[in-house]
């Protein structure tokens, strides 16, 4: 669904992680908001690091091949005390990347405290909040397809990224044009 059709923009959100990577795509048309679909990559943790980059990108591939989003959001990596458990997500963040950008779909990363207040209303929710959010915003939508909570959570996550790109895409356009680089951006 391209705005070219109307104003229906079909929009990815990616949770990078290396052993779950959540995606989620919704729909919003002017200020409505659908559903399309939800769930998890998860990569083998008996693999060797490089199979399980593959896992998540051919996973991330599949999914833009089968609902074809026209643009991509991807939650940035924070940083914390474990530098190897940073590097290793910063592998998985650089697939969610790299995959849609590959596909010609614009790709824009937004910080986690942005997700959650532009979906929550608070920079610092935790997961079960986002959840309930997305429940409210999207019901149905999180029933992921992996295992149980985790993988629910991290589709949820990954709703709230497409949510947080939807509601700030206009201005991210404007911004885009004034500098006159397509790409990444970042906010």
């Amino acid at each position: 669904m391209t705005e070219a059709a109307g104003r229906r923009v079909r929009v990815i959100g990616i949770d990078p992680g290396l052993v779950r990577t959540g995606w989620g795509i919704v729909e919003a048309d002017g200020n409505r908001l659908a559903h399309v679909a939800a769930g998890v990559i998860a990569s083998d943790d008996a693999r060797p690091l490089a199979e399980r980059l593959c896992q998540l990108h051919d996973g991330l591939d599949a999914v833009l091949e089968r609902y074809r989003p026209d643009e991509a959001a991807v939650e940035e990596t924070f940083v914390n005390r474990n530098a190897r458990s940073t590097l290793k997500l910063g592998l998985a963040r650089g697939v969610a990347l790299l995959v849609p950008a590959r596909a010609g779909l614009p790709v824009a990363e937004y910080a986690a405290n942005l997700i959650k207040k532009s979906v929550v209303g608070a920079g610092h929710a935790d997961k079960n909040q986002v959840k309930l959010m997305i429940d409210v915003l999207l019901p149905g939508a999180t029933g992921g397809n992996g295992d149980g909570a985790s993988a629910a959570a991290d589709a949820a996550d990954a709703l709230a990224v497409a949510i947080c790109h939807v509601h700030h895409r206009a201005t991210r356009r404007v911004w885009q044009a004034a500098a006159g680089a397509p790409g990444v951006q970042r906010s």
